[in-house]
């Protein structure tokens, strides 16, 4: 009980350091371009955050049973698991680098996995037709989005920001500065709702995973009756958890994030309201496609690109891409780090035993 405890601990710390760790994903931008202050940026992403992490459970279980074979894992596992992603999450924080707490969490799950499994790589579910006839496993799921999202956010907010030149060819800039400072709120707030449908939901997977297996095992069985809730003999994400994951971004969210805010919006090209607009919309379109239908995709890669596209159309030189280099080469060794200190830690554990 008190393991299960620690790991339910550890998922939340996840989740609030996801929330300020990723909170420049939905405000770089607008505080980039100057329609919001610092502070108040971080209040809409607050708010929407929270109603995104609302918004549906899709996520969630594609992370806790659609990634690796469940009979495998262990509540040390778990835990291993989370320990990996906070690792690599507070070392790219102090960096300033926007890595993708998603990809961390699934290259920890993955690694742990593998350890419990004792090196069966059986154990990871790279490609199969669920229960409903579509693809899922880490190949459909993961790295086909992991190389195509980044991608599309590049050329779909590049074609965006090019539409939105000729619309607006005529137009003056005062005119467009201030028509896309209003806009800009809007896509900030869809940003922020499509940024905590899809972040906040891998850490209930995560949790779910955990009481499901802690059942599965029997660790549960003794508990008091007030605590009969925490028994969950079948998947499922319970409304508290949804509750729990949500409040816990919201408030990593309010903590900000100012030194990936400043890689983000300040450091890697140069913007106004109408980038930073053309820019949200596309990351947020394509992260609400992906959260409807459970694909954990990097907030981060996507937002990232989507701002490097618009920037690139300003011209190729504005985007300084000797930052970007840096952020794809975190982007890269996430999951191998992540999955090689979970796999670590889980080897200790069993020497341990």
């Amino acid at each position: 009980m008190t393991l299960l405890l620690l790991v339910l601990f550890a998922a939340l710390v996840f989740e609030y350091i996801n929330g300020f760790h990723d909170t420049a994903n939905s405000i770089a931008t607008v505080v980039s371009t100057k329609v919001l202050t610092p502070r108040q940026a971080i209040m809409l992403a607050t708010f929407f955050n929270l109603i995104g992490a609302l918004a549906g459970t899709a996520v969630a279980k594609t992370i806790g049973g659609g990634l690796i074979d469940t009979s495998f894992v262990t509540i040390p596992a778990v835990l291993c698991a989370l320990s990996g992603a906070i690792v690599w999450n507070i070392f790219t924080w102090w960096l300033g680098l926007p890595s993708s707490s998603s990809h961390a969490l699934i290259g920890g799950l993955c690694g742990s996995a593998l350890a419990a499994a004792h090196g069966n790589w059986g154990v990871l579910k790279w490609s199969y037709i669920d229960a409903k006839g579509a693809s899922a496993g880490l190949w459909p799921k993961v790295v086909m989005p992991m190389i195509l999202s980044p991608l599309a956010g590049f050329i779909i907010g590049a074609l965006i920001m090019y539409i939105l030149y000729a619309a607006l060819r005529k137009a003056t800039p005062r005119f467009v500065n201030k028509t896309f400072g209003k806009l800009q709120l809007v896509s900030a707030a869809w940003m922020g709702f499509s940024h905590g449908s899809n972040d906040a939901q891998k850490t209930m997977g995560i949790i779910a995973l955990a009481l499901f297996t802690g059942t599965k095992a029997g660790t549960l069985d003794n508990l008091p009756e007030w605590l009969s809730f925490l028994r969950t003999p079948t998947f499922d994400i319970h409304l508290w958890v949804v509750i729990l994951c949500a409040l816990t971004m919201a408030a990593g969210t309010a903590a900000g994030g100012w030194r990936i805010i400043k890689t983000m919006g300040h450091k890697m090209v140069k913007l106004q309201p109408v980038h930073g607009f053309a820019a949200e919309t596309t990351a947020a379109a394509i992260i609400g496609v992906a959260s409807h239908i459970g694909i954990p995709l990097s907030t981060t890669h996507v937002i990232s690109t989507s701002i490097m596209g618009v920037g690139a159309t300003k011209r190729f030189s504005a985007v300084k891409w000797g930052i970007v280099g840096r952020m794809v080469w975190a982007w890269i060794l996430t999951i191998p780090i992540c999955g090689f200190i979970g796999y670590s830690l889980m080897r200790l554990a069993h020497f341990a035993d």
